[in-house]
């Protein structure tokens, strides 16, 4: 069984997603984490996230960089968002995915194109939503937990720029895949966001 969680930045698919996982027993991928680790090698190659092969040259990151804390910061979330345009950089880490994907037992995947191109034949697919406003003020908490200095205005624009990024790009758009579930979050704690996906989640599989 292969359960695809997509959505924007911040709308809760990243919890979601690992609730998922550990209620059906099964693996999680965070693929946002590996465009995350591009762009932060990227910065640390010191080439230009907008430059096709300054982006695909960083795709040859260590596996350590995984564990790098750096990867949830706002800046580097920002450059997942630039080098994730380029269609090369696409295709590099499209097979990893892939073979994460349809490993035996099925798997849980979360990002933004996972129900469309990664695995467009998962029983499972939602597309968690959650308006501007709600998604930069709980970035902002986190950050907050975090110490970074960073303002909600910032987070927001930050935000909405990446979303035009996503939605706009012409390789792999955020878009709902087709018979995916729309989940909006705005008004949905961490519980009551899991407990509905696990409950659509359910539903999705009595179909089959």
């Amino acid at each position: 069984m292969i359960i695809a969680v997509d959505g924007p930045t911040a709308s809760g698919k990243g919890t979601i997603a690992k609730a998922l996982a550990a209620h059906f027993g099964l693996p999680h991928l965070d693929t946002g984490l590996l465009y995350r680790a591009v762009g932060r090698q990227c910065a640390l190659n010191g080439g230009d996230p907008d430059d096709p092969a300054d982006a695909l040259a960083a795709c040859d990151f260590p596996d350590r960089l995984i564990a790098d804390p750096e990867l949830r910061s706002e800046e580097t979330g920002g450059l997942a968002s630039r080098v994730s345009v380029h269609p090369g950089v696409r295709q590099a880490l499209y097979e990893f995915q892939r073979a994460f994907a349809t490993q035996s037992g099925g798997a849980v995947l979360d990002g933004r194109d996972i129900g469309t191109v990664i695995a467009p034949e998962a029983e499972v697919k939602l597309f968690v939503v959650a308006s501007v406003s709600a998604r930069a003020a709980r970035r902002f908490r986190e950050m907050q937990a975090q110490g970074r200095g960073v303002s909600l205005a910032a987070i927001a624009a930050d935000l909405e720029a990446r979303d035009l990024r996503d939605w706009t790009r012409a390789e792999a758009p955020l878009v709902a895949a087709p018979g995916a579930v729309l989940l909006d979050t705005s008004e949905l704690g961490p519980d009551a966001a899991i407990a509905a996906a696990i409950a659509i989640a359910v539903r999705s599989i009595a179909r089959f």
